[in-house]
């Protein structure tokens, strides 16, 4: 087997990140956000952007995030014809974002001649127990609870012993906060609960997205909209943007703002999030430790002074001048640990593709990097 060279490819519907791991431990990260402005106008400009700065350096094997796999329990699978054609056909599961991770593969296959991989974010929560994944609906249907995000929550478990010793085996909350955001339980390092369900649009308020809502309201909004209408209603007009009356979907913005509506959108969504982890606390009988990650729950020390300061009843305070800081443990010395980890799909993608990429029971794999 040769050595890998992986590049990691997160194709979101606007932007671009990619990640190079050589086979000598060096790693190169690159990121072209906002695509549509004029320094990116398409996902095309970007991959050519890509190329550009990766130079001479030519990947041996190349790992995909999707966010969906559908019902297989993979980490990561060869994307061949049949895979590819697969994926396409689960596109409707996460219309936000499917489209964009199999645009990332066509791109990719036009530049470089290697194989591919997918890894999928559903895969993590493959563990959920059947008290969990099961929606109180007729069986005969065939919708169950996904989760999402997993790529990321298998990062981070893979570092919790590192942070939290034989208490990582404990009851561990992860909140993966973003301009998507959802919360995972975890019990041996093990997904056993997670807030979002059949598709990324439920759990938790987010940007654009509602998060769980009244089955009443979307039947009446099925009166009032066509499908397209519906979806674009669900996926890009909801969530902080709605709560702060169209003010903005970007926390960091809201945080500024000293207007009614954005004060109060912050207040709602930090609401949301204590609600979902009291509910675990109940669910579990109790938890260990606290784990924020992604954008907002790395970078907002507002957002997590809002969710925590009300937790205090559980056993969790913070440590403001760390938390301010913005450090790896904010909590106080007696408190229950509060943590911060950096997301990092890259990581655990590239990891996933190399796994893959040598496990010598895949043939088709093998025989594409002999």
């Amino acid at each position: 087997m040769v050595e890998l060279n992986v590049l990691t490819i997160n194709s979101g519907s606007s932007s671009l990140k990619a990640s190079l791991f050589l086979a000598d431990g060096e790693r190169r990260n690159f990121r072209y956000a906002h695509i549509g402005d004029d320094h990116c106008q398409n996902h095309a400009k970007a991959f050519d952007a890509l190329l550009h700065d990766l130079g001479d350096v030519q990947p041996t094997v190349i790992g995909h995030r999707f966010v969906h796999g559908g019902e297989i329990i993979d980490a990561a699978r060869l994307i061949d014809a049949d895979e590819r054609a697969r994926l396409e056909r689960i596109t409707t599961l996460a219309p936000l974002h499917m489209p964009s991770n199999l645009l990332g593969v066509d791109l990719c296959a036009k530049q470089f001649n290697c194989p591919q991989v997918a890894c999928f974010d559903t895969a993590f929560h493959a563990t959920l127990p059947e008290i969990a994944y099961r929606l109180p609906i007729p069986q005969a249907l065939k919708l169950r609870r996904f989760g999402f995000h997993g790529i990321n929550y298998a990062h981070v478990a893979q570092l919790l012993p590192k942070y939290l010793g034989a208490t990582a085996q404990g009851r561990i909350v992860i909140a993966h906060l973003g301009s998507g955001a959802s919360l995972c339980l975890l019990e041996n390092l093990r997904s056993v609960d997670t807030s979002m369900g059949y598709t990324p649009a439920g759990g938790i308020p987010m940007a654009t997205r509602s998060g769980d809502i009244d089955p009443g309201v979307m039947l009446e909004l099925a009166k009032r909209y066509n499908e397209t209408e519906l979806s674009t209603l669900v996926y890009q007009q909801m969530g902080l943007l709605a709560l702060s009356d169209g003010e903005s979907s970007d926390m960091s913005a809201l945080i500024k703002s000293n207007s009614k509506a954005a004060k109060f959108a912050v207040a709602y969504f930090s609401r949301q999030i204590r609600a979902e982890i009291g509910s675990y606390a109940a669910k579990s009988g109790g938890i260990d430790a606290l784990v924020f990650t992604g954008g907002i729950g790395e970078h907002s020390a507002q957002v997590r002074t809002l969710i925590c300061e009300p937790l205090d009843f559980m056993g969790f305070n913070l440590n403001q001048e760390a938390n301010q800081a913005h450090l790896a443990a904010i909590s106080t010395a007696s408190s229950k640990p509060v943590l911060i980890i950096a997301a990092d799909e890259e990581a655990e993608i590239a990891r996933l593709t190399t796994m893959l990429s040598k496990n010598t029971k895949n043939t088709k794999l093998s025989e594409q990097l002999l």
